[in-house]
């Protein structure tokens, strides 16, 4: 890529692709091309091929998607798989047959099987058996990666997968209802300092172990990926996934006793046994992106702090 690239980033308005336009202005990239949902319907077939002949991007990142916790995966599959689905089968394709040169797409760690050895590899998709709260979201991921691998095989579409680890940073959603674990704990403990309450009720058991990347890591990472020459890709990622993670992961518990001192409030756990635990453990093997000569740069400490101010900020 060079400054003046086309680069059209799909979900710009979200958590991941907010953080990637971020990346891409401080880095001096001026003719980024964004559409709200309001202006294009990515699960629109014509509307996206319309969208891509007219404005012939060079670049794509697919960060555009339908995403959830527990709760809102749980409660709303069909949603979850049939949005998914059509967003990324509608922009690989429109991709492909309107040459773009090179497409990044975001899956997720969901996608590895619920028991799969630990830490995580690349070749570990489709080992096993996936979580069942998560299993309609995690099998679309699983069908844009292999849309993107059959794609490269069969007409040279340069199609990188990217997955990452749980996300977390400013700009997340922090509806009760619908978001990830960080915002949640974040929201919960932030309500408690301010209205004086004395318990936090943190869903499952708690022994869970995941590990979590700051967004503006992810999106450091992404334009890394987008600037590598694709035979130095392909001698590290043949099968042309790659995990974005830190290596390392903490469970439910430490990570709420976390939140709790970085927010201010001495509220109490209180774990909600009824809520399920999902995937026991998630822990990325990142040593294909250490081989490319990247890794993770934010602090745990310093990610949360970040995150708790823009909350406060923007609530």
């Amino acid at each position: 890529m060079n400054p003046e690239s086309r680069i059209y980033v799909a979900g710009h308005r979200g958590l991941v692709g907010s953080a990637i336009v971020r990346r891409l202005t401080a880095e001096g990239y001026a003719n980024i091309v964004t559409r709200a949902r309001a202006g294009l319907d990515l699960t629109d077939q014509t509307a996206v091929n319309q969208f891509f002949a007219v404005e012939h991007p060079e670049y794509v990142i697919l960060a555009a998607a339908r995403v959830g916790g527990i709760l809102a995966n749980r409660d709303n599959p069909a949603e979850f798989i049939r949005d998914n689905l059509l967003i990324q089968t509608n922009v690989i394709d429109a991709a492909y047959r309107n040459g773009v040169k090179r497409l990044l797409f975001l899956g997720s760690s969901c996608i590895y099987p619920k028991h799969a050895p630990q830490p995580l590899r690349e070749e570990y998709l489709l080992a096993g058996p996936l979580e069942p709260t998560n299993d309609a979201y995690a099998v679309a991921k699983i069908a844009g990666v292999k849309m993107c691998q059959s794609y490269a095989r069969q007409y040279g579409l340069d199609a990188i997968c990217v997955m990452p680890a749980n996300l977390y940073g400013p700009g997340d959603n922090f509806d009760l209802n619908n978001s990830h674990v960080i915002p949640a704990v974040i929201r919960k403990f932030e309500e408690a300092r301010l209205k004086g309450v004395e318990t936090v009720a943190i869903w499952g058991s708690g022994e869970p172990r995941r590990e979590f990347l700051y967004v503006d890591d992810l999106a450091d990472a992404g334009v890394f990926i987008l600037g590598i020459p694709t035979e130095r890709l392909q001698s590290v990622a043949p099968d042309t996934m790659l995990n974005i993670g830190v290596g390392e992961d903490l469970t439910i518990r430490e990570l709420a006793l976390m939140v709790g001192k970085a927010v201010g409030s001495n509220a109490r756990l209180q774990f909600d046994l009824s809520k399920p635990d999902g995937t026991p453990r998630k822990l990325l093997d990142v040593s294909r992106m250490r081989a490319l000569g990247w890794q993770a740069k934010t602090q745990m400490a310093d990610g949360l702090s970040a995150t708790i101010d823009w909350f406060r900020t923007n609530r």
